[in-house]
């Protein structure tokens, strides 16, 4: 057996291997992760905000389209002006029926005394805009509005109207 000899006495001597500092050791672990696990939930909770915040805009902005289209059509209606208003449907709607059958078919319930536009239902597959219909002659409806989106403007129009 050989054994290794030691290190010669002497000034600038240096071991081969120092041994490992160990004082700290513990709180440079935990500030470490401490700092990344702070970094990491400001990163993921900005994400989760900024999504909420996103789609609440959206649908703020989807309401307010809604609102404009569905209310320039039953205002047209409620004035009686009938062809602005079979013209600002989708023409899915105006290839199925001709403006006089649009005119009869709108016509038999009565003219409109007043309309209440609710907010998009955004859960649903079709965007469906709820409107409470109160006529002259006293009697009410509640209605669906059918929205679609024109191809070439993108803007919304009706495309039908459910009971």
């Amino acid at each position: 057996m050989t054994t290794v000899p030691a290190p010669p006495p002497g000034p600038g001597v240096i071991p081969p291997f120092p041994a490992p500092p160990t004082e700290g050791r513990g709180v440079r672990i935990g500030l470490g992760l401490g700092i990344g696990g702070a970094a990491l939930l400001l990163v993921c909770g900005g994400g989760v905000a900024a999504a909420v915040g996103l789609v609440s805009v959206m649908g703020r902005a989807l309401n307010e389209q809604a609102h404009v289209v569905v209310g320039v059509f039953f205002a047209a209606v409620k004035a009686q002006r009938y062809t602005e208003a079979y013209r600002s449907q989708c023409q899915e709607v105006k290839d199925r029926q001709t403006e006089a059958q649009f005119m009869q078919r709108i016509t038999s319930t009565g003219p409109i005394a007043s309309y209440a536009v609710g907010n998009v239902d955004l859960t649903s597959v079709e965007l469906a805009v709820p409107v409470r219909v109160t006529y002259t002659g006293g009697g009410s409806a509640d209605v669906h509005v059918l929205l679609g989106q024109d191809r070439e403007t993108g803007k919304f129009q009706v495309c039908g109207i459910e009971e």
